[in-house]
């Protein structure tokens, strides 16, 4: 491994880190694999209960590398196709997956990183972050989902607004759209993040799977048909520790201390 995406497992928090600083974390072919390799290793580790997005260095994810592009030319479309599936297949499993993925993001998100950041189920933001979809800079429609995510996070005419138009805009307008949730002085990043992270981690695993699964498919299904999947959903929790853990910790008036289970 070259270490283009960094994998640490610790407390129940899955952390992936980008980590190319020297080009503000832009993807290249072997970043797509390790990133690929590191979101599927978490889907199924049942001992992580959240996992956290980051980047090393100066950005969160400045999206491709375009100076590898411009070498690639001449095979670019056959190599888009190649490299991007790896990163496709990263995103569907940060959605698959039945654990929460907040993204903790700072200094650059554009390209792919944005289209990264919308695959998140949480987002928090260092003040200071610039945010672009930035692929018709360079003649390219998006990829990573975002045209999926996008209408269904800001609507469809402020989507093709940043889409068509992908001018820089910054932290508290990201928060205003609904791409992230919080804003954060970037000296106090590092620790917000843990401290939601943690605070995920000790949550209620299985009831936090079921609320993702059923948001996640609720834009897709009539009314009653996502009312009765809240039903069978709620009565899978019903069976769990966790909630007869929270209701006798409700009842005794004490904090409850969810297991996962």
């Amino acid at each position: 491994m070259s270490k283009r995406v960094l994998l640490k497992v610790e407390g129940g928090i899955g952390t992936i880190t980008f980590n190319r600083p020297q080009v503000m974390n832009a993807l290249d072919a072997q970043m797509m694999m390790e990133f690929r390799a590191a979101a599927e290793l978490l889907e199924h580790d049942a001992a992580v209960r959240v996992v956290v997005l980051c980047g090393q260095g100066e950005a969160f994810l400045a999206g491709g590398d375009v100076a590898l592009f411009a070498r690639h030319l001449s095979e670019l479309p056959e190599v888009i196709v190649r490299w991007g599936r790896e990163m496709h297949f990263a995103i569907q499993s940060l959605r698959r997956m039945p654990k929460p993925v907040l993204a903790s993001v700072h200094g650059a998100v554009a390209g792919a990183g944005f289209s990264i950041l919308c695959a998140a189920d949480l987002a928090l933001a260092a003040g200071s972050t610039r945010f672009s979809l930035a692929y018709a800079n360079i003649g390219a429609s998006p990829d990573g989902g975002s045209t999926f995510f996008l209408p269904r996070l800001v609507g469809s005419k402020r989507a093709m607004e940043l889409t068509l138009l992908p001018d820089l805009f910054d932290a508290d307008t990201a928060r205003q759209l609904g791409l992230v949730n919080w804003v954060v002085a970037e000296a106090d990043r590092d620790e917000r993040t843990r401290a939601l992270a943690r605070r995920l981690a000790q949550g209620p695993t299985i009831a936090y799977s079921e609320s993702k699964r059923l948001l996640n498919a609720s834009l897709s299904r009539s009314m009653e048909t996502q009312m009765d999947e809240e039903l069978v959903a709620c009565a899978r929790c019903a069976g769990t520790a966790d909630l007869a853990e929270g209701v006798n910790a409700f009842v005794q008036k004490r904090r409850p201390l969810f297991q996962g289970r």
